[in-house]
């Protein structure tokens, strides 16, 4: 009893100046990493069900149903063909937002050609049937154009909008960066389209000849994070080459410059292009990272789990060095960072905030594992 009696005590004085110093805008400890479940293979997105429970995506081609309490389900039944190998494979997932009423969800992977060698990013949507031991009504709703030889940058981050459109994130396939700067191609954009697939007649490239309406912005490398922001815009980041990690909040229609400006350089050196950073009609990143992170996930903490001061914080990803990047944000611009989790040295490859309030992270290994940050 008495033991119990002085945990409880130090829990509530833990408690009692984790709030003290957020409220003095004082540093605080960093969250505590719990392992919610583990025994992943290579798992690249993850989402949250009503019920507690959640969905993770591995790479090589499976989606399960995780247990509140970590316990992983079997694969579902259901998907469809997957070009998995090198960056492809089964990436992201996310929960229609009226789950509960429709068993929604929408998955995007690395399409395979019909009896050919190339592939694409494709964004599928499907029911989650009442048993939740397959995928029921399943429907690829895009399919990006054309398809490539190549197992590189498939970009695949999925959000929905509050108008309940739907942006995906699309790489330039790495073999073919100069078309990131045509509209003829979905390679290197942002697209939005409804949940049925059909094209937002306010999309800004729609009756516009040459163009593919589902097109959003362009220019980009390799998106593999995106979210919205807490003003409902949304906010991604992009792979440079060797250095030049980009934040950047795309807007209709703009051009966000890949290949032609960029801050990063050629693998092993050497400029690329002209080796220019800014030209006029071409928009300039929100922050950049040199070196590169290799960032992937992206979240907004929205509650007050964590303290005052982290409310409103952007966290990215890093597959690179390893950690979970905090970076508190200022009249729209990068004030500061902080690096967490640099002890576990683990790929950082998704980032969420759950329902709970929490953050919730994947490591991208062959033990992959969900981890969930505790404030205590």
């Amino acid at each position: 009893m008495k033991s119990l009696l002085l945990s409880r005590v130090r829990q509530g004085l833990a408690r009692f100046l984790f709030a003290s110093l957020a409220t003095l805008g004082v540093a605080q400890a960093a969250p505590r990493p719990e392992i919610v479940a583990a025994g992943f293979e290579n798992p690249w997105g993850v989402a949250f069900l009503p019920d507690g429970r959640f969905l993770v995506t591995e790479r090589p081609g499976r989606l399960r149903v995780v247990a509140a309490d970590g316990q992983l389900g079997a694969p579902l039944a259901g998907l469809p063909p997957i070009a998995a190998g090198g960056q492809g494979g089964l990436l992201d997932v996310l929960a229609d937002s009226a789950f509960d009423r429709n068993r929604t969800l929408y998955f995007c992977f690395s399409e395979p050609e019909a009896g050919g060698p190339a592939n694409g990013t494709a964004l599928a949507r499907a029911r989650l049937s009442a048993d939740a031991s397959r995928l029921e009504e399943v429907r690829v709703i895009f399919s990006q154009r054309p398809k490539v030889v190549s197992r590189n940058h498939f970009g695949c981050r999925i959000v929905e909008a509050a108008d309940e459109t739907l942006f995906l994130t699309l790489g330039e396939r790495f073999s073919r960066k100069e078309d990131a700067q045509k509209l003829d191609n979905h390679l290197g954009k942002i697209v939005r389209i409804g949940k049925d697939g059909s094209v937002p007649r306010d999309n800004p490239f729609v009756g516009q000849a040459g163009a593919l309406p589902e097109i959003w912005s362009y220019g980009h490398r390799n998106g593999q994070g995106a979210t919205l922001g807490p003003d409902g815009k949304l906010w991604m980041h992009e792979h440079g080459p060797q250095g030049g990690d980009e934040i950047n909040v795309p807007q209709a229609g703009r051009n966000y410059g890949w290949p032609v400006i960029t801050y990063g350089e050629n693998y092993g050196g050497g400029k690329i292009g002209d080796g220019i950073t800014q030209k006029e009609g071409m928009e300039q990143p929100l922050h950049y990272w040199v070196p590169s992170i290799a960032p992937s996930g992206m979240a907004f903490l929205t509650s007050d789990r964590y303290g005052a001061t982290w409310k409103g914080n952007l966290f990215v990803g890093s597959l690179k060095f390893g950690y979970l990047d905090r970076i508190v944000l200022k009249d729209g611009k990068v004030a500061s960072e902080q690096k967490l989790l640099e002890d576990g040295k683990a790929r950082i490859r998704d980032v969420k905030q759950g329902p709970d309030g929490l953050l919730y992270i994947l490591t991208d290994e062959s033990n992959g594992k969900l981890i969930r940050l505790r404030p205590d």
